[in-house]
């Protein structure tokens, strides 16, 4: 959890940097934390929140904190990495809010839990939307739909910073898609975080145009361009 005297941000928006201002606020309790930077316990989503000028001690604290040869996610950082660093992915992003959605419960989605976790991870390694790990599912809430018992397709929540709510692993399964199943949860789960009184929001590929036009087709508009990187904290020698 962080704590009262962690030196944080506050960014102009909380949109404009959702991870952090996530792990900052309604999250706080996934939060593992070492001086300004932030991260989702590792079973819960690969995501952390970096200030928006990270100086060298906060580059400093995301390797002590990630470890040595570690993987990290560093959602919507723009700027250079320290040397030593190794970008392992790099893709330009959209940023989507609510501005009209016909959000509206569906009778045929269902709660998903810990229980449904196995069939969970199983439809993401089919489809493929996004990370999705063995904790994911206590960011918020996941509706589903089943077919003859089988889960077919999904959709929940992730980030939430204050306000907002993100929408996402977003699937159907090969055989079922065309019918529609994907934009009915979304809908579905725009309701509940509408009912709470919070936005809906969600990121896709720059490059997903097949997506982007289905999601403005439901009412979301774009708001800003971002960028999913991923980098490599540098080992020992390669720090110098």
């Amino acid at each position: 959890m962080p704590d009262a005297s962690v030196r944080t941000e506050t960014p102009a928006h909380p949109l404009d940097n959702p991870a952090y201002t996530s792990l900052t606020g309604p999250h706080a309790r996934f939060a593992e934390v070492r001086g300004r930077v932030l991260r989702y316990e590792t079973d819960v989503s690969p995501w952390l929140g970096l200030p928006a000028d990270p100086d060298a001690d906060d580059w400093a604290d995301l390797a002590a904190l990630a470890g040595p040869g570690a993987e990290v996610a560093l959602p919507g950082v723009r700027v250079a990495l320290p040397e030593g660093w190794e970008i392992t992915f790099d893709l330009e992003g959209v940023q989507l809010v609510d501005e009209t959605v016909d959000a509206r419960p569906d009778e045929e989605a269902v709660r998903l839990g810990t229980d449904d976790v196995p069939e969970m991870l199983a439809l993401v390694e089919r489809t493929r939307p996004g990370p999705f790990l063995p904790r994911t599912v206590e960011l918020g809430t996941y509706l589903g739909i089943r077919r003859e018992g089988r889960l077919i397709a999904m959709a929940g929540e992730r980030l939430h910073p204050p306000g907002w709510t993100e929408i996402s692993a977003v699937c159907t399964d090969d055989a079922f898609r065309g019918q529609g199943l994907g934009s009915r949860l979304v809908r579905a789960v725009a309701f509940g975080i509408r009912e709470r009184g919070e936005t809906p929001f969600l990121h896709t590929a720059a490059t997903n145009t097949t997506a982007i036009r289905l999601y403005e087709s439901l009412g979301f508009r774009l708001r800003r361009t971002t960028r999913f990187l991923a980098a490599r904290v540098p080992e020992p020698s390669a720090a110098g």
